[in-house]
């Protein structure tokens, strides 16, 4: 769990200055990971989805565990795509001689940029209420990645 910087307090003549920079910079950054996270979430289920329309994959396992998403926290990013070296991974996005190109990760992302924003958006309006930002971020759900939706 992130801890929340402190105010620095400084004291010059009889003034006591008090810099929040550093806790501002953390809820920016924390608001800019959360809003990763619910965009990945909201993506996963979105990709899930379209996967499960291929012929023989409607109730199939595999289709649950396929693709995953991954929000970083130092470069506050987002990575969607498939587990490592599986047949529905690179073969079907791209499509090989043998595998029609899917594009389901591509087309599942380009048809929802505008949701992406309006989530992107929800996040960091909270940045001009600290209560309301402080209620977005969720530090208990760390690389949280739903198995089966």
């Amino acid at each position: 769990m992130a801890r929340i910087p402190n105010p620095v307090r400084t004291r010059k003549d009889g003034v006591e200055i008090v810099s929040n920079v550093d806790r501002a910079q953390f809820t920016i950054h924390e608001l800019i990971r959360a809003a990763n996270r619910a965009v990945g979430g909201h993506l996963r289920k979105r990709m899930m989805r379209e996967a499960r329309k291929m012929q023989g994959m409607k109730r199939n396992r595999r289709v649950g565990r396929a693709f995953q998403y991954w929000a970083r926290r130092r470069e506050t990013d987002l990575i969607i795509g498939s587990k490592h070296n599986t047949w529905y991974g690179a073969e079907q996005e791209l499509g090989t001689r043998g595998q029609p190109k899917r594009a389901i990760i591509k087309d599942t992302v380009m048809a929802e940029v505008n949701e992406i924003r309006k989530i992107q958006g929800a996040f960091l309006s909270a940045i001009e209420d600290d209560n309301r930002a402080r209620g977005l971020i969720d530090t208990e759900d760390e690389g949280k990645n739903d198995e089966n939706d």
